[in-house]
Formats: structure tokens, sequence, C-alpha cells
């Protein structure tokens, strides 16, 4: 592998490594407990594999997942897609990157979290983010090259001191929705949808791809093999800390009245975990260092999503510039981030799990159309059968309207209803395939 490869592959981990990475293995090893192995290697699953899968799968076809999504539906292809950015951007995960940022450096740091500490620092914030972001071309070796290096130093100094001083504690207990290996699998694989990484890995190939031809590779072949080389160093390391922060958080001693008044004060658990487990490493420097570690994460990872987002938008809707997206989402981004971090998390949760189902099967079936001949009727089935699954699931679940059936599906209790039925429509699509005379096989593009 050549430096490129490394600055790529560092990129790539400083965009997936934001507020998600940090604040939710933590409190995964703690509400786990016993059953920490399997919680977090389900989380490592989905917040790992699925994106490095993601990116990959989207190296594959030159037009990236626009031509991919394209073969299945076009109309699909085009309100899937502004769905996943708007979700990935400025609704959801640019204004947790920021609000994140502000409970773990401003708060910890002058005891305070009100409502014009956290519109002061979020102007500062998206105007550092709008800064990186406004020459997207430059961003790679800005991040690659200088702010990743720097990410790693001080999550590894936090990381080591924390094993020393927690890790020969016992595990914590397990919290009431864990209460077996396949409970613990469950919460960790749904948990992992919370990292947005999945889905932000069909943004960030796109990047990734054009990284690796701005190099000078213009083989597809070796456009491919770089990817995935900056895809591994970027899962590599996304591992290594996702099950350090998850170990550590899972022998952390935390009574329940101490969780009880953090509920009560809209305060995070993960970043409390996070708080403490910096303070008693480094005493008050502790604070500064969480702070910087938050800072790189959130910053890196927002700069990633602003340009992937304004990039789509731009192909889309071209009239518009690139800089007045990257303006109007930044804004957008500012406004929502005030509302504060548990607000942005709880109005993402049913989204996520209309998305997150659909997302992946549509990219696992778009890898399995690269191996076996698959015409398009094959993947609208299993991909138009999953979105009303998912979407009837979500409504159900949050008591908008009961439907009793729904309760009865398989795997609903572990919240993964959608995988045996994307599975087997799969299967019926493929049969239907064979009988549908006027469709050829799906074909990728490659340059």
């Amino acid at each position: 592998m050549n430096k490129n490869t490394w600055i790529i592959g560092f990129t790539l981990f400083a965009m997936f490594f934001g507020a998600g990475n940090l604040i939710f293995p933590p409190n995964l090893g703690l509400d786990s407990g016993q059953y920490f192995w399997p919680s977090i290697l389900a989380f490592a699953l989905t917040g790992i594999g699925l994106p490095l899968l993601g990116v990959i799968v989207g190296a594959l076809d030159k037009q990236g997942y626009i031509g991919s999504l394209n073969k299945i539906s076009p109309k699909f292809s085009i309100i899937f897609l502004i769905i996943i950015y708007l979700t990935i951007g400025p609704l959801f995960a640019i204004p947790r990157t920021a609000s994140t940022s502000f409970e773990m450096t401003v708060t910890p740091i002058v005891n305070t979290n009100s409502n014009w500490a956290l519109l002061i620092f979020t102007i500062i914030y998206f105007l550092i983010v709008l800064y990186l972001c406004i020459n997207p071309g430059r961003m790679v070796d800005r991040i690659g090259s200088l702010l990743t290096p720097l990410l790693l130093i001080t999550i590894l100094a936090m990381i080591v001191k924390g094993f020393v001083d927690y890790g020969c504690n016992s595990h914590s207990q397990a919290t009431d929705a864990f209460t077996s290996n396949f409970s613990g699998f469950s919460q960790g694989f749904t948990n992992g949808y919370l990292t947005m990484d999945a889905i932000a890995a069909i943004a960030f190939s796109m990047i990734v791809v054009n990284a690796v031809k701005a190099t000078g590779i213009t083989h597809a072949n070796k456009i491919f093999k770089q990817t995935l080389m900056a895809g591994i160093i970027a899962a590599v390391a996304l591992m290594f800390i996702y099950i350090s922060l998850g170990f550590i958080g899972n022998h952390m001693a935390v009574s329940q009245d101490k969780i009880a008044s953090l509920t009560a004060n809209d305060q995070n658990i993960g970043t409390y975990l996070l708080t403490t487990m910096a303070s008693t490493g480094y005493g008050v420097f502790g604070k500064y260092l969480l702070g910087i570690i938050v800072a790189l994460a959130c910053l890196t990872t927002a700069c990633g999503l602003i340009v992937s987002v304004s990039q789509y938008f731009h192909s889309i809707f071209p009239k518009i510039s690139y800089k007045v997206y990257a303006i109007i989402f930044t804004v957008i981004s500012f406004i929502l981030a005030n509302q504060g971090l548990n607000s942005v998390i709880t109005m993402s949760v049913p989204v996520l799990s209309i998305v997150y189902p659909i997302a992946i099967t549509s990219v696992l079936l778009i890898l399995l159309a690269r191996f076996v001949p698959t015409k398009p009727i094959a993947q609208q089935i299993p991909v138009a059968i999953v979105t009303i699954v998912s979407l009837l699931s979500v409504i159900h679940t949050q008591g908008w309207v009961k439907m009793s059936f729904i309760d009865h599906l398989p795997l609903k209790t572990y919240s993964l209803e959608w995988f045996p039925i994307a599975v087997v429509t799969t299967i019926i699509g493929y049969i239907i395939a064979t009988m549908v005379k006027n469709q050829k096989p799906i074909v990728y593009e490659k340059e």
C-alpha cells in the first residue's frame, strides 16, 4: 500500500468516526453486562462490516450507487438517495456532530449546557465546517494527513489509560433488554443503526472513489482494489476503538441512582461515561483531551457529510452551485443542532428503523447481482416488500397505528423482522424473474 492509500483510508475512518462512534459503544458496554461480546460484535457488524461493504459495493459501478440503484428503479434511486442524504446530512447526523461536541467539550469544562452557550458554540463549529468544505477537492488532504493522525493519537491515549483504570474491574450487570446472547446480539445489531455509518457509506463511497481517481488511477480494477484497501484501513481502526470503548464501559460501575439522575436531566449516558473515563484517567486535563477527541471526530464527520450531500444535490439539481448547497445544508444543520443531542437522537430513531433495512437489503442485492444473473424485478420485489414491512413496523412500534400482526412476525422481538422477509422475497423475486421474458439481466458499468 502506498502513502495515498493510507491517507484515503485515514480520511474514510475520520469521516465514519463521529458522534455515534464515541457515545454508543461505552453505553452498549455498560448496558450489555455479561452479554458484552455478542453485543459489541453485532454492533461492529452494522457499525463497521456493513459500512465497509457499502463502500466496496459503491465502487463496483462507475456511477456508484446512483448507477446501481437506477438499475433497480430510477424513481426509487432518486427518492431513496434523497432520503438517505437528508438523513445522514442536515436532518440528523450533521446536527448530532455539533450537539455531541458541545455536550462533551463545553459542558464538562464550563459546567453549562445553556441554550446561549450551545448557540455560540454551534456558530463557531459550523463556520469551521463550512471553511473546510467550501473547496471539497482539498478536503481529503486536510483530513487524512492532518486531522486524522491527531484524532488517533488522542483517542489512543484515552483508551490506554481507560484499560489501566477499569480493565481489572468486574463487568456491569445487564439491563432488562439483555437477557441472552441472542438478545445481546440483536440489541448490538440495532444499536449499530444509530451510528448511521452503513447509510453514510452510500454517500462516502464516491468521495473515496474520486479521491482514488485523483491520485491518477483510472483502471476500474485498480480503483476497486485501492478502495477496498482504504476501507480495510478504516475498518481495522474502527474495530479497535469500538471494542476498546465498549470494553471499558462494560467495566465501569455506575449506580442506578446516577443513571436515573442523568435521564431526568436529559443528559446522554454515553457522554457521561466518556467524560468520567477521561477525568479519571487524566484529571482536569482529561476534559480537554476528550474535548479534542470529540471536536476532531465530529468535525471530520460533519465535513464528509456536508461534501457528500452537497455534491449529490448538485448532481441532480445542477442549476444551484455546490457552494450554495454547502451553505444551505450547513445553516439547516446549525438550526437543528440547537435542539440538543437527545432530541436529535430521539427524532432519528424511527427514520433509521425504516431506512436501514432498505439500505442493507439494497446493498446486498447489488452485491448478489455481481455474481448471479439478476433481472430488475428480482431486486424490485424484495426492496418493495422490505420497505412496506419497515414502514408498518415503525408505525406499529411507535404506537401511531396498532397492527397486531406485526408482533407475530419472525424476529420482531429482536427488531429484525425485516430480515427473514428480505430473504424469502429475494428467493421469490428470482423465481418470478425466470417467468419474465422481456427483461434482461442487470449489467453494471465499469470504466
